[in-house]
């Protein structure tokens, strides 16, 4: 279903603030169901509507991916008991952290506006970041083969997304302040052999949510060559 070429497409833009893990993915789940819904009717295509951006930080929790199988109550248990919540979610990826300090962000959209590759989609979040990075740094991020911005052999930023007929879910996670001990109780994303990082460490001064979003707003704009509403 092609898009006119003129056709400027923009984002519902959402700034939750500091959030529990639970009822963020209840919106994002409604969210989601929304923008199918739109397509259905064709009543937000025509008006260059593909979707929203939710922007958060979340009080303590780790997440789990779709293989979250491989974790038992007695570890969910254990993590629980360093003050965090715990939720098995249905993006890609193994266990991360999510916490006061890490830049949160959950693109909802409909990839027919786009380019309906996945991989495509998470090149251009890869992309973003690097952006902001040079940015507030300058730090020079880099792709690996493993999915997320990384600064030598720590990352970051981590992502994990999921799609349902080509609308997006889930999305990234950027360290700016985040208290980085919070990730010496897992084997982050699954890769024993990396380590994590936040901009705050790489600088050595803090960098904040706040330092951070304008750029972040600018650079997915740039990139994805759509534009904010509300």
């Amino acid at each position: 279903m092609a898009v006119p070429k003129k056709l400027c497409r923009f984002l519902d833009f959402k700034n939750c603030g500091r959030i529990a893990y639970g009822p963020a993915l209840t919106m994002q789940l409604k969210l989601r169901d929304n923008v199918l819904a739109a397509r259905s009717t064709n009543a937000e295509r025509k008006h260059g509507n593909c979707g929203h951006i939710m922007v958060c930080e979340h009080y303590p929790v780790y997440t789990v991916g779709l293989r979250g199988t491989l974790y038992a109550q007695s570890e969910i248990d254990r993590l629980r008991l360093l003050g965090a919540d715990f939720h098995h979610v249905d993006r890609g990826g193994l266990i991360t952290f999510h916490g006061p300090g890490q830049l949160v962000v959950y693109p909802i959209i409909d990839l027919l506006y786009f380019n309906p590759s996945t991989r495509w989609y998470v090149n251009l979040l890869e992309e973003v970041i690097i952006r902001v990075c040079a940015d507030v740094g300058p730090v020079s991020g880099t792709r690996s083969p493993h999915t997320g911005v990384w600064v030598g052999g720590n990352k970051v930023c981590a992502m994990g997304i999921h799609c349902k007929d080509r609308v997006t879910t889930h999305g990234l996670a950027l360290n700016c302040d985040v208290d980085l001990d919070w990730f010496n109780h897992i084997v982050a994303c699954g890769i024993s052999d990396k380590g994590v990082t936040s901009l705050t460490k790489l600088l050595s001064r803090q960098v904040s949510i706040d330092d951070v979003l304008p750029s972040f707003l600018k650079n997915f704009k740039e990139v994805f060559d759509c534009e904010f509403a509300n």
